[in-house]
């Protein structure tokens, strides 16, 4: 097998990491991701049971937020203290989590240019007794069931 050109030059050569273009491209890197992305998507919320359905139900949200920040705006919309269980579903599929950003919730389950935020919360017996509406036997309201 005969080799040409320079033995000094390699195809295939790999960038030297250390050198001070790719610190730059790096530095470029790490300024790009720290800048928010001003855009925005539709969240459509919609209710699941009993929970309380909204008058506005579409929202725009920047897309840089994380899953959290719907869930507090959602929770402020519906007078919902941070206390009360409240569950949220993407498309009624799963739940995501709250670190989860807007922009790849979007990307990977928008339906129709929406992102789709099911919500339901569940009655707790304490929350009940609160409100004075204790049930008695095991909880059930209807009678067939005690």
């Amino acid at each position: 097998m005969t080799l040409t050109g320079s033995p000094d030059v390699h195809p295939h050569a790999m960038p030297s990491w250390g050198g001070a273009d790719s610190i730059a491209e790096g530095l470029n890197a790490l300024e790009t991701y720290r800048k928010k992305d001003p855009s925005k998507v539709v969240v459509r919320f919609k209710a699941v049971g009993n929970a309380p359905i909204m008058k506005q139900n579409f929202f725009k949200v920047t897309v840089s937020n994380r899953f959290q920040a719907v869930i507090q705006f959602l929770r402020k919309e519906l007078g919902w203290k941070a206390g009360e269980p409240l569950f949220t579903y993407i498309n009624l599929a799963f739940s995501p989590a709250p670190d989860d950003s807007v922009a790849n919730l979007y990307r990977s389950f928008a339906t129709d240019g929406h992102l789709i935020v099911n919500y339901r919360f569940v009655l707790n017996v304490t929350l009940l007794h609160r409100a004075g509406m204790l049930i008695s036997g095991n909880g059930s309201t209807t009678a067939a069931w005690g």
